[in-house]
């Protein structure tokens, strides 16, 4: 989580609260030490946050804050809108709920009269193709690449043919009627890309893999003479 997202969820957690709560429990809640939290609500107060309060007592968000208002183009709201519709029909349930809760965060910053342009956007994602069926978890998938963390997979190919392997996870592709795993496979000593829905066992191995990501996915990107621009 960022530092921006993260000060955004200590905003809401304060306004669900009535009455002072304790930093600790803050903290807990966040997932941060105490130190941290002490310096987001300090950040917090310098952005004009009126939260009274102080450590050991417990804090409450005064009501009337609002962050200064976002300003974007329609057109930039419009490619917002319709990636999240995008990511509505081809992700996965958790990416989904995350684009709709990015989408309510972005409308609740912005001027009233944004907030309808968002609403009334006329672009619309058509109905496509099922995406197949996938057994493993992508948000450990997600993950293992977000931390450079080997994988250790069981894998079933096109020909139902089982092998073991373990993998260095640097990109997660999105296609119409499948998702791909991209990495750097031990067992072939080359880049491969496995289908999702292929995977039959994962493993997130605790182990880093001795290559940064952006250097192993530039690497793969190059020969596979994919310009810099494309999104993976």
């Amino acid at each position: 989580m960022s530092r921006s997202e993260r000060l955004f969820d200590l905003l809401d957690i304060l306004r669900r609260h009535r009455f002072p709560v304790s930093g600790q429990s803050l903290a807990d809640e966040l997932g941060v030490s105490l130190r941290t939290l002490y310096r987001d609500i300090a950040t917090l107060q310098a952005m004009g946050a009126r939260i009274e309060g102080e450590a050991g007592v417990g804090y409450l968000l005064e009501p009337g804050f609002l962050l200064p208002p976002l300003s974007f183009p329609v057109e930039e709201l419009e490619a917002l809108v319709l990636g999240a519709r995008l990511v509505a029909r081809s992700g996965d349930n958790t990416l989904r709920r995350h684009a709709q809760s990015a989408l309510a965060r972005i409308s609740a910053t912005v001027p009233v009269g944004v907030q309808d342009t968002m609403d009334a956007t006329p672009l619309i994602v058509g109905p496509g193709v099922a995406i197949k069926t996938v057994s493993v978890d992508p948000v450990l998938l997600r993950k293992a690449i977000r931390t450079e963390r080997k994988l250790a997979i069981a894998y079933c190919d096109a020909k139902d043919s089982a092998s073991e392997r373990v993998i260095w996870p640097f990109a997660y592709a999105f296609f119409d009627q499948v998702h791909l795993l991209v990495g750097w496979c031990e067992l072939r000593d080359d880049y491969r890309s496995f289908r999702a829905d292929r995977l039959v066992r994962v493993d997130v191995l605790d182990a880093r893999y001795p290559r940064r990501r952006q250097a192993l996915l530039a690497d793969w990107r190059k020969r596979q003479g994919i310009p810099t621009s494309v999104s993976c």
